[in-house]
């Protein structure tokens, strides 16, 4: 097993500015289908006065997409490992575009959840298959530099979204259509990036099942294992914020804007891609250590906020849920990136994405419904007690493991 920390450097000059160059618009069909992934979070309130549905339908819908991204992540990664990734991400980009369909047009509850569903199967295979096809065209040297890529682009979708969403809707004439052809925009410059990776595939061993439960070699699973400890509470926490941050911006602020609404996500993400441009250089081990600290804190912000009707509190679990996501998706990936082979890198990536986004989407869903029954509060007292001390038993794990990969640095 080798990990990052004695590496061949990269070429100098112009060459290397081209080939990073390279990397990251290999990285924007990620952007783009992250963008989708939240565009519809400001939105829901719209739906929700259009349609008459409660917090808890709200929050189904919000989660509806986690269907779509297991039922891919169980696929995209072993198709993408056997077949390449092009076959993979053309078709994840096309149920995008059906999905921005469906949004535009939306009339019922049901539409908007196989909207979410469809939206799912195109994250799905980003996070598989899009994440692999960046670390290709990083190459073998810059597997720390194809892991920040990656995950910075990730969070800039998931951030630009709402922002994008609330900013549109409220300025610009039909609010729950206008967004989704600018993301039709997006989608069809995505496609002309993918068509452009090379056709190749890695080929893993022919015995391994098309369609199952996303994993990792036995000598990766600490890799996975000590990823996830803190990746799932950090997703966990940013998808509560995202789910449940209008009705809260509306209990505390008495607003339903949607730029404010759009903008604290937008600050969240963003705040997230930052700190990963900040802990670049870092050790794996102090950056998923202080990304658990951050998602802890940022969880005993919420509390506060919705305990004192503070907006400063609640800002402020933003930015920090925020910076504790970005930096558990750097730290998560850089691991995996430094022991796992190519052949089952894909994979690999999906198996985090399972373990982040399952709590990511039950939690909220729970919340929703508990909020329903005995109020915001003390749903929201619970979820976040709960939160801060996965976070906590994350980081933890994290600092007293021996594990050598976490001593990797900065390619």
């Amino acid at each position: 097993m080798t990990t990052d920390s004695t590496v061949v450097p990269a070429p100098s000059g112009g060459r290397e500015a081209a080939a990073r160059a390279r990397v990251w618009l290999t990285a924007w069909p990620v952007t783009a289908v992250f963008i989708l992934s939240n565009v519809p979070t400001p939105l829901l309130v719209v739906w929700r006065h259009r349609l008459g549905f409660s917090t808890g339908t709200l929050t189904v819908v919000f989660a509806a997409y986690i269907v779509g991204l297991l039922a891919a992540l169980a696929v995209a990664g072993v198709a993408s490992d056997r077949i390449g990734r092009r076959p993979v991400l053309i078709p994840a980009l096309l149920l995008a575009a059906v999905a921005c369909v469906i949004y535009a047009t939306a009339a019922s509850v049901a539409a908007l959840l196989a909207a979410r569903v469809l939206t799912g199967l195109a994250v799905g295979a980003m996070v598989s298959a899009g994440m692999a096809a960046v670390s290709e065209t990083a190459g073998p040297t810059q597997k720390r530099f194809a892991a920040l890529v990656g995950s910075v682009a990730m969070v800039v979708g998931v951030g630009t979204g709402p922002l994008l969403s609330g900013l549109v809707s409220e300025l610009l004439p039909w609010p729950t259509v206008t967004v989704f052809l600018i993301e039709l925009a997006f989608l069809v410059s995505a496609l002309a990036v993918v068509l452009r990776l090379p056709r190749r595939s890695t080929g893993p061993a022919a015995e391994l099942p098309w369609v199952r439960l996303p994993s990792v070699p036995r000598a990766n699973r600490p890799h996975l294992l000590l990823g996830l400890a803190v990746f799932a509470p950090g997703m966990t926490g940013t998808s509560f914020v995202l789910a449940m941050g209008p009705s809260l911006l509306a209990g505390l602020l008495g607003t339903t804007d949607r730029i404010v609404a759009g903008a604290t996500a937008f600050v969240m993400f963003w705040t997230g891609a930052a700190v990963q441009f900040a802990m670049r250089r870092g050790r794996v081990r102090t950056v998923l250590v202080t990304a658990g600290v951050c998602t802890a804190a940022g969880m005993a912000a919420t509390v506060v906020a919705v305990l004192a009707s503070s907006v400063v509190s609640l800002f402020a679990a933003a930015l920090l849920a925020g910076a504790g996501q970005g930096m558990s998706q750097l730290g998560g990936l850089s691991l995996l990136g430094s022991g796992v082979a190519a052949g089952r890198l894909a994979e690999a990536n999906a198996a985090l994405n399972v373990g982040g986004y399952l709590p990511a989407g039950v939690l909220p869903v729970i919340v929703g419904y508990l909020s329903d029954g005995i109020g915001m509060t003390t749903s929201t007292t619970l979820f976040g007690v709960v939160m801060v001390t996965a976070a906590v038993i994350g980081a933890v794990s994290v600092a007293n493991s021996r594990h050598r990969a976490l001593t990797a640095t900065h390619s």
